[in-house]
């Protein structure tokens, strides 16, 4: 399988603490990757630098054979998508929250479908009138269920998330965790990396474990 993904030599210091030094690894088509490890030991930090969003602090990130340093940052982070664990969502209805980020230029020749909407809420056993409510009156549970479908309806080829069951039940933990897995198959080309406190849900969403800092 081709590798997607890739980092060599990472390195992270935060107030004169190193979190991480020399740290690589390759994500490859259809691969599933948890990140585990303590508090502080840089879970979110790496993914949000994986994503684009913090510039290295060493080391290389390469995505599709190209260092991180050859793409457009709209375009990389448009294929390379950070699900963070407390999502911030504009006012209105949810279908419209889902169907925003279409509007942007980076996603042109993509359309948002209501019908492809209502099949993923489906499969976490919500119905379709959930799409007209409003975001104000969501649940801390219920934005994060939007944040992963507004993240897997935009068709990414990796998919970052950051604690994204955090605020569930576990019967709706395992709905999203199913429909992530779901997104995984639609296409033979994608991957995900799932940063989890839970050792059992790590076993459940992944094939490989990156641990930080000392065992979790």
């Amino acid at each position: 399988m081709e590798v997607i993904l890739s980092a060599q030599a990472l390195r992270c210091s935060v107030e004169g603490r190193e979190l991480w030094h020399g740290l690589g690894f390759s994500v490859r088509s259809a691969e599933r990757w948890a990140i585990a490890g303590p508090s502080g030991s840089g879970k979110s930090l790496l993914l949000r630098t994986l994503a684009g969003l913090v510039t290295p602090q060493a080391g290389e990130i390469r995505f599709d054979g190209r260092p991180l340093t050859a793409w457009r940052l709209p375009e990389y982070r448009a294929r390379v998508v950070y699900v963070m664990q407390r999502p911030a969502l504009p006012e209105g209805r949810v279908q419209a929250a889902l169907a925003a980020p279409f509007a942007l230029r980076v996603h042109r020749g993509k359309h948002y479908s209501d019908e492809v909407a209502r099949g993923y809420l489906a499969t976490v056993g919500i119905d379709g009138t959930f799409l007209e409510q409003e975001t104000d009156r969501l649940s801390g549970g219920e934005a994060q269920i939007v944040n992963v479908l507004r993240a897997l309806l935009i068709a990414p080829r990796i998919l970052l998330l950051d604690e994204p069951t955090a605020a569930l039940d576990p019967a709706r933990t395992a709905c999203v965790e199913a429909l992530v897995q779901a997104w995984l198959r639609e296409a033979d080309d994608r991957a995900c990396l799932w940063v989890s406190h839970d050792g059992a849900q790590r076993a459940r969403v992944s094939d490989h474990v990156l641990t930080l800092g000392a065992a979790a």
